[in-house]
This record gives C-alpha cells, sequence and structure tokens, in this order.
C-alpha cells in the first residue's frame, strides 16, 4: 500500500495528503486532496489476494511534476473537450485555452485535476473535498464552490458524490478519470478483460476527437458494447471512429433519468474474477483505452504502456455547450448541480 507519507507536503501554499479508506471486507482506497485524484483502489480475487486496480504514482510530487493524463484525477470546471475552446453564454463569447489540438480539454493548462482541494471532512470510510474555483480562472465566468466526497462501503462500492453552485452563470461538467486495469496496475494489456457498456447510441466525433454533433447506433458498429465482450475484440478493425481515437476514446449515450442512478458499464478480468459495474446520474459514459500512454512510468517503477487501462468518465457529452440538443451544462445563480458516481466491486 501507498505511504501516506509520500503525499505529505506544500503546493500552492495549501497542504497535501493521502486519505485511506477502508471497509470491513478488506477493500482499500487512497485519496489525495491535490487535483482530488484517486490513487489507489486495493481489490481482491477469487483467491482473496489484493492488488491495487488503479495506474498512478507513489508520490505527490510524481502527480505534481509528471505528464500525468489526469490519472485518477477529478476533471473540471469542464470535462472533456469544447471545441474550438470558444462558447456563447448569455449573449458573451468566452475564450479558453486550448490544450488538446484545437480544442479545450478537461478544464484547460490547470484545471481541477491541477489544484489542492481543501479537506473539510475525514473518517475512516470517507473524504470530503472542496475547492473554490474563482471567477475568470481559466477564461470560466463565475465563482463556482466545488465539493467531491469519496465514501467507501461495506457492500464494496466506492461512491462519488459531486456538488457545485456559481453566483454567475457558467458551464460545469465534472468527471472522475481513473485508469483501470482488473488483474491489477501495471499488468500488461487490458485486451482480454470483457466489457459491456448499457448504451445503444453514441456521439461520434472528428479527427480532433471533438463531437460532430451527431448521436448514432452502436448496432453493426465496434461500439457495440451491448453484450459483454475483450475490450481488444474490435479495436483494431477498420472503422474511422477507432482511427480518429488511436482506439476508443468516445461517448456512449445512457438510458438517463434525471437524479437517477443508472447502470452504465460493467467490465470483468476473466483471469482474476474481479467484476466492476458503474452506475451514474450523469446522461454518459465516455470510454478511453489508454491510447496515447506509451513507456509511462508508474506506481513501483512499473512501466505503463499503450491500452494497459480503460477510463470509464460518467459525465455530460462533450461539447455540450455548442450543440443545443445534448443535455445541457449550464448552471445559474440559485440552481445546484450535484450528480452521483459507483463503483461496485464484487468477484466471480
Amino acid at each position: 500500500m501507498i505511504s501516506e507519507k509520500s503525499f505529505e507536503g506544500t503546493h500552492q501554499g495549501k497542504p497535501t495528503g493521502l486519505y485511506t479508506l477502508k471497509n470491513k471486507n478488506g477493500l482499500i482506497v487512497q485519496v489525495t486532496n491535490y487535483g482530488a485524484i484517486i490513487v489507489s483502489i486495493y481489490v481482491p480475487d477469487r483467491k482473496g489476494n489484493l492488488a491495487d486496480i488503479v495506474q498512478g504514482y507513489d508520490t505527490v510530487n510524481e502527480y505534481i511534476e509528471g505528464n500525468s493524463p489526469y490519472m485518477g484525477a477529478v476533471c473540471g470546471r469542464v470535462a472533456n473537450r469544447i471545441v474550438k475552446g470558444k462558447f456563447t453564454l448569455e449573449g458573451e463569447q468566452y475564450t479558453l485555452a486550448v490544450n488538446n489540438g484545437p480544442n479545450h480539454l478537461h478544464g484547460g493548462i490547470k484545471g481541477f485535476s491541477k489544484v489542492v482541494w481543501d479537506v473539510v471532512k475525514t473518517s475512516p470510510s470517507s473524504v470530503h473535498l472542496e475547492y473554490l474555483s474563482s471567477d475568470g480562472e481559466e477564461g470560466y465566468p463565475g465563482n463556482l464552490k466545488v465539493r467531491v466526497t469519496y465514501t467507501l462501503t461495506d457492500e464494496n462500492e466506492l461512491r462519488l458524490d459531486y456538488y457545485a453552485a456559481t453566483d454567475k452563470t457558467t458551464i460545469v461538467n465534472l468527471a472522475s478519470h481513473s485508469y483501470f486495469n482488473l488483474a491489477g496496475e501495471g499488468s500488461g494489456s487490458i485486451y482480454d478483460q470483457l466489457l459491456m457498456i448499457n448504451g445503444t447510441f453514441f456521439t461520434p466525433t472528428d479527427e480532433s476527437s471533438a463531437p460532430t454533433g451527431e448521436i448514432l447506433s452502436v448496432k453493426g458498429t465496434p461500439m457495440d458494447f451491448t453484450k459483454p465482450k475483450r475490450i481488444g475484440e474490435d479495436i483494431e478493425k477498420d472503422f474511422e471512429q477507432l482511427k480518429f481515437g488511436g482506439g476508443y476514446d468516445q461517448n456512449w449515450v445512457l438510458p438517463h433519468h434525471s437524479g437517477t442512478l443508472v447502470l452504465a458499464a460493467i467490465a470483468s478480468d476473466p483471469s482474476s474474477g474481479r467484476i466492476m459495474e458503474i452506475y451514474t446520474t450523469q446522461p454518459g459514459v465516455q470510454l478511453y483505452t489508454a491510447n496515447w500512454i506509451n513507456n509511462e512510468k508508474g506506481k513501483g517503477g512499473k512501466i505503463y504502456d499503450r491500452r494497459w487501462s480503460f477510463c470509464l468518465e460518467t459525465q455530460h457529452f462533450a461539447d455540450a455547450i455548442n450543440k443545443p440538443h445534448f443535455p445541457s451544462i449550464i448552471l445559474k445563480h440559485g440552481e445546484v448541480y450535484s450528480h452521483s458516481c459507483i463503483h461496485k466491486f464484487s468477484v466471480k
């Protein structure tokens, strides 16, 4: 287990630390207040052996100083892409940093993944983090108060509860960006791990990975995960969307009912027996198969390679502010942004 001392320090004038959550069944989750990052999730296999299933680093300095591709972090103020970094809100045009090809990604140069959050409350099973994003930060309007609470239950559920409020109309789309390998981080390719996504439609992208605005059926395409299949089964197929992303990097449309938790996906590893179910109140889930990670030094000196992990980011659709037919990410003064996501672990 990662040492809590390796996360003690000061950054941006604020203290950093590591918070360890445990349940009665032996599951362990470690979270740092730098970037509200999930550092580790230790889950037993069918023989009872614990393994950390989340890619990451051994120290807070590696997250701060390294080229971390948002590993385990909360992304915001707006996760995913905003096309050309531009949007109009209440008649005013805003311009954000372009940090991913021609587009704005995951909140900009210093999004929520690169700041120190305030630790408001901790317990053996939960940690409560807050951050105040000031008006104009990264180009976004409004002072935005954000809260995320991580809770590990005795039902083997890691629950993420998000909350935000603003003093001025703004846009918000928060998402957790953990890189999972159910056989254990750094153990190799995820091709033989199985995945089911509870969505019959997806939002295709252009060559810059920005959504086109279309909503297409997955039927008859490599995007069809309506029944469990190997992640690697179709990933090399001659299909435009897979070429654009270098693998999977698209959003699936979920059977969304506002404020209601619905099943988003089920992933499993036949070799270890580990299973992860994801439930969310969000309308979409982004599958990313770590297509751009190459020779990345991670925990214990392990080298993470391309497609050795996958992300399932529950969120609103990318570029929703510029696509009026997508579910809205606009938040007004007096309104409350809230959503929840559950990762439920079991073994077979």
